[in-house]
């Protein structure tokens, strides 16, 4: 982060659907907020960091001299996102995964077979997805890469078949003439773990395709990521540069409502790195775009529990998920769809109700 920056990060939250004075709505969705963590950059280095109530923090701002940054700040939270790619943002939304590997970390193998594989993302969408992330090269710690006509001799059937039965898809590349070909077979967003970053050609390919684009964070790139991965501050430096990313698609034509961010937990980042970034993912509704969030089966949850293997991590991931959907994430990239959507649906029913409404039902 540069010195004299300013960030703020929503706290005290509360809803779904419950009202509050003093509060404002989270990304304009179902949560609100009531309070600030405020981020305050030194010139000397470092930060200061400030709990403020909404109610304190125009007062504060201008304490500070920071009233335009503050106003800027509270206006990209609490704003609401128009759809991403149809998908009201409103409400959670579900990715489902479909890797067409033999190596992916959680199901590799399991969906390598063509039709497998479109059975498989019939049924997550039967069991509430609503969308796939379709994905032929592995990106997880210490994977080599695989070719570009490997790529696309295995996502380019799928994509077709699913897209021809009406799925909405996306392609999980870092490539730009597999996102170019599965565009053309039916995909319809690009989900990109270099941030179009990892092939010259993506971003100018994204704009003048005019589809929508989930960008994330990845320090490294997979066969290195997770050797020392290093920030001065995980969650600050992170917000950065996904802020400038957002900014360069800006600059190359593509609207910020196209636009979603992704943190990348697990992709370069310690358990402590991914830690944080949970605990303090509220912060990057800053950028003003969607949220995505992938913490599904990742090895962070195995070092918090028993070393369980990819496939039985699902408690863990749903436990991850629950924290990000408290944080105002808008959508989880899943492997377990079925099991998530019913967890998501009994947090949003617990978390809305009212205390009086607990009252009247038991008199």
């Amino acid at each position: 982060m540069s010195s004299q920056s300013l960030y703020l990060r929503p706290l005290g939250l509360i809803g779904p659907d419950v009202t509050a004075p003093d509060a404002l709505p989270l990304a304009g969705g179902a949560l609100a907020f009531t309070a600030c963590e405020a981020v305050l950059g030194e010139p000397a280095g470092g930060v200061t960091r400030r709990l403020v109530a909404l109610g304190a923090l125009s007062d504060w701002a201008h304490q500070v001299g920071r009233d335009r940054e503050a106003g800027a700040w509270l206006d990209r939270l609490s704003a609401p996102r128009p759809p991403f790619a149809g998908l009201a943002m409103e409400r959670p939304q579900i990715m489902g995964v479909i890797n067409v590997t033999p190596d992916s970390f959680s199901d590799g193998g399991d969906r390598f077979d063509q039709g497998r594989a479109v059975a498989d993302g019939l049924a997550m969408v039967e069991a509430g997805a609503a969308l796939l992330d379709v994905g032929g090269e592995s990106t997880r710690p210490g994977a080599e890469p695989v070719s570009e006509e490997e790529e696309l001799r295995r996502v380019i059937p799928i994509i077709r078949e699913l897209a021809a039965a009406g799925v909405p898809l996306s392609i999980d590349t870092r490539r730009a003439r597999v996102m170019a070909e599965a565009l053309a077979a039916g995909a319809s967003i690009i989900n990109d773990v270099t941030a179009l970053t990892g092939d010259r050609e993506s971003l100018p390919l994204a704009a003048e395709a005019g589809v929508p684009v989930i960008l994330m964070h990845m320090q490294g790139e997979p066969r290195t990521m997770q050797q020392s991965p290093t920030y001065e501050d995980a969650a600050l430096d992170i917000y950065d540069w996904l802020a400038d990313r957002v900014a360069a698609c800006e600059a190359a034509g593509i609207p910020r409502g196209h636009l979603a961010v992704d943190p990348g937990i697990g992709f370069g980042k310690s358990l402590r790195h991914n830690l944080e970034l949970l605990e303090q993912l509220a912060l990057f509704h800053g950028i003003g775009c969607p949220l995505v969030l992938g913490v599904s089966r990742k090895s962070f949850i195995g070092r918090l529990s028993r070393q369980e293997p990819p496939k039985d991590r699902m408690p863990g991931s749903i436990a991850a998920a629950l924290a990000g959907l408290e944080r105002g994430a808008q959508i989880l990239r899943v492997h377990d769809v079925a099991e998530t959507v019913q967890a998501v649906e009994v947090w949003r029913a617990i978390a809305a109700m009212r205390p009086d409404e607990g009252l009247r039902a038991s008199a």
